[in-house]
């Protein structure tokens, strides 16, 4: 089992114009909650109030730190425009050098300690 250091996770969302995706993604960086975000168009295919839908929509993948994720998560059910937003998140084993600049970007030290620890 690869040691915790070297986990990324990723959190993935959906929204509706390529303007909220850009806002998010911006955002979400600039606060340090995420060290990076991808923005993709996609096709989405789903049933809501009992109807069948196909919509274009915007996909978000997040990539953040332990430490950073459940700040994520609630920064994205408060800042998110949908009523039920799709979150999902999962650990990744990464590259050390990346995984360090994951957390050091989302405001912990490269080797792991919170900025400013002695």
């Amino acid at each position: 089992m690869p040691a915790r250091e070297s986990m990324v996770y990723s959190v993935l969302t959906t929204v509706g114009d390529e303007a909220q995706a850009r806002r998010l993604a911006g955002a979400a960086v600039e606060r340090r909650l995420a060290a990076c975000a991808q923005v993709e168009r996609i096709e989405s295919h789903y049933r809501w109030d009992g109807a069948l839908h196909a919509e274009p929509e915007w996909r978000l993948v997040f990539k953040t730190s332990a430490g950073a994720l459940e700040g994520l998560l609630a920064w994205l059910r408060g800042a998110h425009p949908y009523e039920l937003p799709q979150l999902l998140w999962q650990a990744w084993d990464a590259s050390p050098g990346y995984a360090a600049w994951v957390r050091a970007e989302t405001g912990g030290s490269a080797n792991g300690e919170p900025r400013g620890a002695g």
